[in-house]
């Protein structure tokens, strides 16, 4: 389900439909972007349909251009170094998946979901089996709660993963709970990060105070318009940014990293796990994804170079 001011874009038949209606009603496409942006913003465009047209109409531009996305935006390549998420899965797959990523040379930044619905205890095991498997071959190891904690157990959660290494904690509480970001953040151990409480640069203020960065992705922001504009009030409030993803293919993670030189953080990887991914577009060497030098976001459909 794509996450958003209206529902109804599950695939990308209703994505497609979206937009054409939105067009229908809305009349012709503007020449700026950000003026396309607010009027489908307006509009309740469902953010990944959203995001879906602005990413191509800032490839548009580029492409006229002649241009690398990254280079129209007046961008270096990223250097950040991606994250690598292990979802929540039985125990008895961990080895399995551990290996899978050392041949792959992806052990790099691993990022583990917790967050269980069998509780801290079993959060505790998952995270401990993954350490041993992984032995020291990861530099970094980050935790994604994805709102699966009460406030009591984050608190524990909070020390228990300062003591295991861990690097910082996105998304402790569920969205909703916003208000309790501020008993979490007082003597907080570790760095917390909030996800799915952020979806847009509204967001952003009311929570700088109890939080110390925000996880963006083009498919909740609804595109690169809306990113850009919240890593700018995000550093104004001082906080750390990352750029994520959900489940999209190397179109939109070309997109993601033709900005990833603005992140503190980066976080795509999604198209690794697809299988086949029917689009192609960026390179991993030494764990950076990095957009191709062809105009645009540089990304295509495998079968249509």
């Amino acid at each position: 389900m794509c996450p958003g001011l209206t529902e109804g874009a599950e695939t990308a038949e209703d994505g497609k439909t979206q937009i054409e209606k939105f067009l229908e009603e809305t009349g012709s496409i503007s020449s700026s972007v950000i003026e396309n942006y607010d009027k489908a913003f307006e509009y309740k465009l469902a953010p990944c349909a959203l995001a879906a047209l602005d990413i191509a109409l800032w490839d548009l531009i580029a492409k006229e251009a002649n241009m690398p996305l990254y280079k129209l935006f007046g961008l270096s390549l990223p250097s950040v170094s991606t994250s690598i998420t292990l979802g929540i899965m039985p125990l008895e797959e961990i080895e399995e998946r551990v290996i899978y990523l050392r041949e792959k040379n992806m052990l790099g930044n691993l990022k583990i979901k917790l967050g269980s619905p069998e509780g801290i205890d079993k959060d505790k095991e998952i995270l401990e089996r993954i350490l041993f498997f992984a032995k020291n071959d990861f530099d970094n190891v980050r935790v994604d709660a994805n709102g699966g904690w009460s406030l009591d157990d984050a608190h524990k959660m909070l020390k228990w993963l300062f003591k295991m290494g861990v690097e910082y904690v996105e998304q402790p509480l569920a969205k909703g709970e916003e208000e309790d970001l501020k008993f979490l953040f007082k003597n907080r151990p570790l760095p917390i990060f909030v996800d799915e409480s952020c979806r847009n640069s509204k967001d952003i203020l009311s929570l700088s105070k109890y939080v110390d960065g925000i996880n963006l992705k083009l498919m909740k922001c609804g595109g690169l318009s809306e990113a850009i504009k919240m890593v700018a009030i995000a550093r104004n409030a001082n906080l750390k940014t990352m750029i994520g993803c959900m489940g999209e293919s190397s179109i939109s993670i070309s997109a993601g990293c033709s900005i990833g030189a603005l992140f503190d953080y980066i976080d795509l990887d999604s198209h690794f796990n697809l299988d086949p991914d029917p689009t192609s577009g960026t390179t991993f060497v030494d764990g950076i994804v990095t957009p191709n030098s062809r105009p645009g976001h540089g990304a295509f459909f495998t079968n249509a170079k």
